[in-house]
């Protein structure tokens, strides 16, 4: 019998040409199987993590999971929902050829990769990463990649990996919302301890969507809201969570007590913000004195205008989160691939609203690391007035590795 070959498209690529595993339907942890599932979810975080590869039905390529597959070199290939019913038993995933073959496969032919940048062009790279084992294989790297100076992980993933549900925890009591925080702590705790001198961690605060929310909370009630990307996460939602504040003193003394002046070297970003009315309002929302930093993620269009502001106002750095900045400049969902085709990491709206950001944090003399996908991390060196980048841990290793040989 001839294999069968399903057409797809590539959202999370991988160094290896191709993976091949049994296909795991089940929604459960199966080491090095290949999860085949509709739509990818945080519900899906210990399936996800201990795949090869992900086939889906839904979604694009700068989904909050698919940047989890992307931390980890993890694939992902999205195919018809109508085909996805039949991808059963053994099957191939052909990065070069963007397919799944069911039976046996012919080796995949090896194909270049996207063009590398030049780590002298870059002064510091902030790594994305999902737990401590990426930390360890970063800081593990032969020879060391010295521009690798701070790590960067969402609290949500902390949150994920120690099996945490954070909207039962801040809403069962303020006791209860302690505990959470000092659980983040003790997560976080064991990455500090992995960082080399002059390394930080920085975690981006708690910013789950209602329709995360909900598949990760068994207690309280989530809101069903008609467009979750737009509506209440980010610092709106932490304005409104009376009892986050208990959980993020708790998780600062928890750090302290453990790590003694290491506790430093951990620091936090705000997610999803417009103004410097916002990020005021959050900083004393969470106790925090003029003399504790607060860095900015800058995702929206409105906060790309409020830059200069969030600098004056003692952010101490920004990080430009361009898989959100993109899908808003654009009108285009980032999860949607139907409307793929516009959403463009290099259109001019999007190259105009990096250039403002970068140049405002420049003129205040704040740092400000700007996201780039692998594919764009060449064309931002060359094209952008910036020199410092976000990336994938996975994405930096391959880097590394090419650069190497």
């Amino acid at each position: 019998m001839s294999p069968r070959e399903v057409p797809g498209v590539v959202l999370v690529d991988s160094h290896q040409r191709s993976v091949q595993g049994i296909c795991n339907r089940s929604g459960r942890p199966a080491g090095g199987a290949i999860l085949v599932v509709d739509e990818l979810g945080p519900e899906l975080y210990d399936a996800i993590i201990t795949s090869s590869a992900v086939i889906c039905a839904k979604g694009g390529r700068t989904g909050h999971m698919q940047s989890l597959c992307r931390s980890r070199g993890i694939p992902v290939l999205r195919v018809a929902p109508s085909e996805l019913d039949g991808l059963a038993g053994e099957a191939t995933v052909l990065l070069d050829r963007a397919t799944v073959v069911l039976g046996e496969a012919a080796p995949a032919e090896p194909a270049p990769r996207c063009p590398a940048a030049v780590f002298g062009d870059i002064e510091s790279i902030c790594v994305v990463v999902a737990d401590t084992a990426d930390i360890r294989a970063t800081n593990a790297l032969a020879p060391r990649v010295e521009h690798a100076d701070s790590f960067f992980i969402r609290e949500e993933f902390v949150c994920f990996s120690a099996g945490l549900s954070p909207i039962d925890s801040l809403r069962a009591g303020a006791r209860e919302a302690e505990c959470y925080g000092a659980a983040v702590a003790s997560e976080l705790c064991p990455m500090v301890r992995e960082l080399l001198p002059g390394q930080r961690l920085i975690m981006r605060l708690l910013d789950l969507r209602s329709d995360d929310a909900a598949k990760i909370t068994s207690g309280d009630h989530v809101h069903d809201e008609p467009n979750p990307e737009l509506g209440r996460h980010g610092a709106r939602w932490l304005l409104r969570e009376h009892r986050y504040p208990h959980a993020f003193r708790a998780l600062r003394t928890r750090l302290r007590d453990r790590l003694g002046a290491d506790a430093d070297r951990v620091r936090f970003a705000v997610p999803f913000i417009n103004d410097r009315d916002e990020y005021v309002r959050l900083r004393r929302f969470l106790g925090l004195g003029r003399e504790t930093p607060l860095a900015v993620f800058v995702e929206t269009p409105a906060a790309v205008h409020s830059a200069a502001d969030f600098c004056a106002s003692g952010a101490g750095e920004l990080f430009v989160g361009t898989k959100d900045l993109i899908q808003f400049y654009l009108a285009a969902d980032r999860g949607n691939h139907l409307v793929s085709s516009v959403y463009q990491t290099r259109h001019p709206a999007v190259l105009a609203a990096l250039r403002q950001a970068v140049g405002s944090g420049r003129a205040a003399g704040t740092p400000v690391h700007v996201f780039a996908l692998g594919a764009d991390l060449d064309h931002y060196v060359r094209h952008l007035p910036v020199r410092r980048l976000m990336m994938c841990a996975a994405e930096l290793r391959h880097l590394a590795g090419r650069q190497a040989a």
